[in-house]
């Protein structure tokens, strides 16, 4: 049974930074690529960032590049999100993703993931 559970959502201050971590269980880690998506109130689920199932490729939304660094441990079987400079348009619940297929570089929508965390939530004040 696939399991992903999110953590380190919080509360902090516009142009500080924090770090979601997601740990995952019940498949093959090392298959599969991992995101992270965000929804805001009254807002669609957004695409964050995703990690090929190497580790050696990632994405990022325009809106995060070069603020967030997305990064798996395949000794952990773990993704990470390190989001720095961080601003109130930021301010979401995170989820953690897996892809529905395996070996693929760069899944970006959210129908192409199978299994979802619970998510956690980033609060970023002015």
């Amino acid at each position: 049974q696939v399991r992903l559970v999110e953590s380190g959502g919080g509360l902090v201050q516009a142009g500080g930074s924090l770090r979601l971590s997601c740990a995952a269980s019940g498949f093959a880690f090392n298959k599969y690529a991992m995101a992270w998506f965000r929804q805001a109130p009254e807002k669609e689920k957004e695409f964050v960032a995703v990690i090929d199932y190497t580790g050696g490729n990632s994405y990022y939304a325009r809106s995060v590049k070069g603020r967030f660094t997305i990064s798996r441990d395949s000794a952990k079987n773990s993704v990470d999100l390190q989001m720095s400079a961080l601003n109130t348009d930021d301010s979401a619940i995170y989820y953690c993703a897996v892809d529905q297929h395996m070996y693929r570089t760069s899944p970006r929508v959210a129908q192409d993931f199978s299994s979802w965390g619970q998510g956690t939530q980033v609060i970023v004040s002015s």
